[in-house]
C-alpha cells in the first residue's frame, strides 16, 4: 500500500475510534437510565441501546479491516512479495 492510503486509513481509524467512544458513553448513559425509567420508555431505550451496540460492532469491524489491510505487517510483506 502507498503512504497516502496508509495515512488515510490511520485518520479513518482515529475517527472511528472517537465515534466508538462517544457511542459507548451514550450506551452507558442509556443503560444507567434504563434502571430508573418507567415502562413506556423502556422499550424505546432498549431499541436505542441495541442500535448503539450494533453501530459499535460495525465500527469495530471496519477498524479491524482497515488495520489488517493497511497497517498490518502481513499486508506490507505481502505487498513487497507481489511487487
Amino acid at each position: 500500500m502507498d503512504d497516502p492510503s496508509r495515512a488515510q486509513a490511520i485518520e479513518l481509524i482515529r475517527a472511528l475510534r472517537d465515534e466508538m467512544r462517544e457511542m459507548t458513553v451514550r450506551l452507558a448513559w442509556l443503560e444507567s437510565r434504563h434502571a430508573t425509567s418507567y415502562n413506556g420508555r423502556v422499550s424505546e431505550m432498549r431499541r436505542d441501546a441495541a442500535t448503539l451496540r450494533s453501530d459499535i460492532q460495525e465500527a469495530q469491524y471496519h477498524i479491524d479491516r482497515l488495520q489488517r489491510r493497511y497497517l498490518s505487517l502481513t499486508s506490507r510483506v505481502g505487498a513487497l512479495v507481489r511487487s
